[in-house]
Protein backbone atom coordinates (compact mmCIF):
# COMPACT_ATOMS: atom_id res chain seq x y z
CA UNK A 1 0.00 0.00 0.00
CA UNK A 2 2.83 2.40 0.77
CA UNK A 3 4.60 3.86 -2.22
CA UNK A 4 8.17 5.11 -2.02
CA UNK A 5 8.60 8.86 -2.08
CA UNK A 6 10.15 9.92 -5.37
CA UNK A 7 12.28 13.03 -5.36
CA UNK A 8 12.51 15.14 -8.43
CA UNK A 9 15.78 15.77 -10.14
CA UNK A 10 15.53 19.48 -9.30
CA UNK A 11 15.42 18.75 -5.59
CA UNK A 12 18.35 16.39 -5.78
CA UNK A 13 20.52 18.67 -7.89
CA UNK A 14 22.92 20.85 -5.90
CA UNK A 15 22.23 24.54 -5.95
CA UNK A 16 24.38 26.69 -8.12
CA UNK A 17 25.79 30.04 -6.94
CA UNK A 18 23.24 31.83 -9.09
CA UNK A 19 20.39 29.97 -7.42
CA UNK A 20 21.82 30.78 -4.01
CA UNK A 21 21.94 34.46 -4.87
CA UNK A 22 18.32 34.35 -6.01
CA UNK A 23 17.28 32.76 -2.69
CA UNK A 24 19.18 35.35 -0.67
CA UNK A 25 17.59 38.14 -2.69
CA UNK A 26 14.14 36.79 -1.88
CA UNK A 27 14.80 36.91 1.94
CA UNK A 28 13.95 40.40 3.25
CA UNK A 29 16.86 42.10 5.00
CA UNK A 30 16.32 44.01 8.27
CA UNK A 31 16.03 47.78 7.95
CA UNK A 32 19.20 49.73 8.51
CA UNK A 33 19.21 52.05 11.52
CA UNK A 34 19.03 55.76 10.95
CA UNK A 35 22.03 57.81 12.00
CA UNK A 36 19.91 59.89 14.40
CA UNK A 37 18.40 56.86 16.13
CA UNK A 38 20.10 55.28 19.16
CA UNK A 39 20.09 51.49 19.18
CA UNK A 40 19.86 49.91 22.65
CA UNK A 41 22.70 47.58 23.54
CA UNK A 42 23.29 45.08 26.33
CA UNK A 43 25.05 47.74 28.40
CA UNK A 44 22.11 50.09 27.95
CA UNK A 45 19.69 47.35 29.02
CA UNK A 46 21.68 46.68 32.18
CA UNK A 47 21.90 50.41 32.85
CA UNK A 48 18.17 50.86 32.42
CA UNK A 49 17.55 47.96 34.78
CA UNK A 50 19.83 49.45 37.39
CA UNK A 51 18.20 52.84 36.91
CA UNK A 52 14.78 51.33 37.39
CA UNK A 53 15.93 49.71 40.61
CA UNK A 54 17.46 52.98 41.79
CA UNK A 55 14.24 54.85 41.10
CA UNK A 56 12.28 52.23 42.99
CA UNK A 57 14.56 52.47 46.02
CA UNK A 58 14.55 56.27 46.01
CA UNK A 59 10.95 56.40 47.27
CA UNK A 60 9.58 57.88 44.06
CA UNK A 61 11.94 60.84 43.84
CA UNK A 62 13.56 61.82 40.57
CA UNK A 63 17.05 60.54 39.88
CA UNK A 64 19.62 63.11 40.94
CA UNK A 65 17.14 65.11 43.03
CA UNK A 66 17.69 66.29 46.61
CA UNK A 67 17.84 63.45 49.13
CA UNK A 68 15.11 63.45 51.76
CA UNK A 69 16.39 64.12 55.27
CA UNK A 70 16.14 61.06 57.51
CA UNK A 71 14.03 61.30 60.66
CA UNK A 72 15.09 59.24 63.66
CA UNK A 73 12.67 57.17 65.67
CA UNK A 74 13.43 59.27 68.74
CA UNK A 75 12.19 62.38 66.93
CA UNK A 76 9.09 60.56 65.74
CA UNK A 77 8.30 59.45 69.30
CA UNK A 78 9.17 62.86 70.79
CA UNK A 79 11.90 61.43 73.05
CA UNK A 80 15.44 62.41 73.97
CA UNK A 81 16.71 58.90 74.68
CA UNK A 82 18.00 56.95 71.63
CA UNK A 83 15.39 54.47 70.44
CA UNK A 84 17.68 52.86 67.87
CA UNK A 85 20.50 52.26 70.34
CA UNK A 86 18.17 50.73 72.92
CA UNK A 87 16.73 48.48 70.21
CA UNK A 88 20.23 47.35 69.29
CA UNK A 89 21.01 46.54 72.93
CA UNK A 90 17.82 44.51 73.19
CA UNK A 91 18.75 42.50 70.10
CA UNK A 92 22.39 41.96 71.03
CA UNK A 93 21.50 41.02 74.59
CA UNK A 94 19.48 38.02 73.36
CA UNK A 95 16.73 38.67 75.90
CA UNK A 96 14.25 37.17 73.44
CA UNK A 97 14.31 35.59 70.01
CA UNK A 98 12.42 38.50 68.47
CA UNK A 99 12.10 42.18 69.37
CA UNK A 100 9.08 44.20 68.22
CA UNK A 101 9.18 47.73 66.88
CA UNK A 102 7.31 49.20 69.85
CA UNK A 103 9.53 47.64 72.52
CA UNK A 104 12.52 50.00 72.21
CA UNK A 105 10.22 53.03 72.05
CA UNK A 106 8.39 52.01 75.24
CA UNK A 107 11.62 51.25 77.12
CA UNK A 108 13.19 54.54 76.03
CA UNK A 109 10.14 56.46 77.25
CA UNK A 110 10.22 54.73 80.66
CA UNK A 111 13.95 55.35 81.13
CA UNK A 112 13.60 59.00 80.13
CA UNK A 113 10.77 59.53 82.62
CA UNK A 114 12.72 57.95 85.49
CA UNK A 115 15.84 59.96 84.67
CA UNK A 116 13.89 63.24 84.49
CA UNK A 117 12.14 62.53 87.80
CA UNK A 118 15.38 61.66 89.58
CA UNK A 119 17.27 64.65 88.19
CA UNK A 120 14.51 67.05 89.19
CA UNK A 121 14.52 65.87 92.81
CA UNK A 122 18.33 65.84 92.92
CA UNK A 123 18.41 69.40 91.56
CA UNK A 124 16.04 70.53 94.29
CA UNK A 125 18.28 68.87 96.90
CA UNK A 126 21.31 70.68 95.46
CA UNK A 127 19.50 74.03 95.65
CA UNK A 128 18.53 73.38 99.26
CA UNK A 129 22.22 72.85 100.07
CA UNK A 130 23.14 76.00 98.09
CA UNK A 131 25.08 74.03 95.48
CA UNK A 132 25.05 74.41 91.71
CA UNK A 133 26.34 70.90 90.93
CA UNK A 134 24.57 67.59 91.55
CA UNK A 135 26.72 65.10 93.46
CA UNK A 136 25.94 61.54 94.63
CA UNK A 137 24.87 62.92 98.01
CA UNK A 138 22.07 64.86 96.36
CA UNK A 139 20.97 61.77 94.45
CA UNK A 140 20.74 59.76 97.65
CA UNK A 141 18.76 62.48 99.42
CA UNK A 142 16.39 62.65 96.46
CA UNK A 143 15.83 58.89 96.38
CA UNK A 144 15.47 58.29 100.12
CA UNK A 145 13.15 61.23 100.70
CA UNK A 146 10.76 60.11 97.95
CA UNK A 147 8.43 57.24 98.83
CA UNK A 148 8.05 55.72 95.35
CA UNK A 149 11.70 56.05 94.32
CA UNK A 150 12.78 54.77 97.72
CA UNK A 151 10.65 51.67 97.24
CA UNK A 152 11.98 51.16 93.70
CA UNK A 153 15.63 51.56 94.73
CA UNK A 154 15.36 49.98 98.16
CA UNK A 155 18.19 47.52 97.57
CA UNK A 156 20.46 49.95 95.71
CA UNK A 157 23.61 51.40 97.27
CA UNK A 158 24.73 54.77 95.88
CA UNK A 159 28.50 55.21 96.13
CA UNK A 160 29.63 58.26 98.14
CA UNK A 161 26.01 59.00 98.95
CA UNK A 162 26.13 58.68 102.72
CA UNK A 163 23.00 58.10 104.78
CA UNK A 164 19.99 60.12 105.83
CA UNK A 165 20.52 62.22 108.96
CA UNK A 166 18.70 60.41 111.75
CA UNK A 167 19.25 60.49 115.54
CA UNK A 168 17.25 58.31 117.88
CA UNK A 169 15.26 60.49 120.32
CA UNK A 170 16.52 58.38 123.22
CA UNK A 171 20.05 59.60 122.56
CA UNK A 172 19.07 63.26 122.68
CA UNK A 173 19.72 65.19 125.95
CA UNK A 174 16.71 65.43 128.22
CA UNK A 175 14.99 68.78 128.67
CA UNK A 176 14.37 68.12 132.40
CA UNK A 177 18.04 68.88 133.08
CA UNK A 178 17.42 72.50 132.10
CA UNK A 179 14.50 72.83 134.51
CA UNK A 180 16.44 71.57 137.59
CA UNK A 181 18.48 74.78 138.17
CA UNK A 182 15.31 76.86 138.15
CA UNK A 183 13.77 74.62 140.77
CA UNK A 184 16.93 74.95 142.94
CA UNK A 185 16.62 78.75 143.04
CA UNK A 186 13.10 78.72 144.42
CA UNK A 187 14.07 77.58 148.01
CA UNK A 188 16.36 80.62 148.36
CA UNK A 189 13.43 82.88 147.76
CA UNK A 190 11.48 81.06 150.41
CA UNK A 191 14.42 81.46 152.83
CA UNK A 192 14.22 85.23 152.54
CA UNK A 193 10.64 85.26 153.57
CA UNK A 194 11.35 84.67 157.36
CA UNK A 195 13.71 87.68 157.46
CA UNK A 196 11.06 89.85 155.99
CA UNK A 197 8.69 88.56 158.60
CA UNK A 198 11.17 89.51 161.42
CA UNK A 199 11.59 93.03 160.06
CA UNK A 200 7.89 93.48 159.99
CA UNK A 201 7.73 92.30 163.57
Amino acid sequence: NTQPLLLSSQAVQPRTPAAKSQITNQIPSPPLPRPDEHQPSDMDASATGAGAKAKKGAAGRKAGGPRKKSVTRSVKAGLQFPVGRIGRYLKNGRYAKRVGTGGPVYLAAVLEYLAAELLELAGNAAKDNKKSRIVPRHLLLAVRNDQELGRLLAGVTIAHGGVLPNINPVLLPKRTAEKEPKEGKSPKKTAKSPKKADKKA
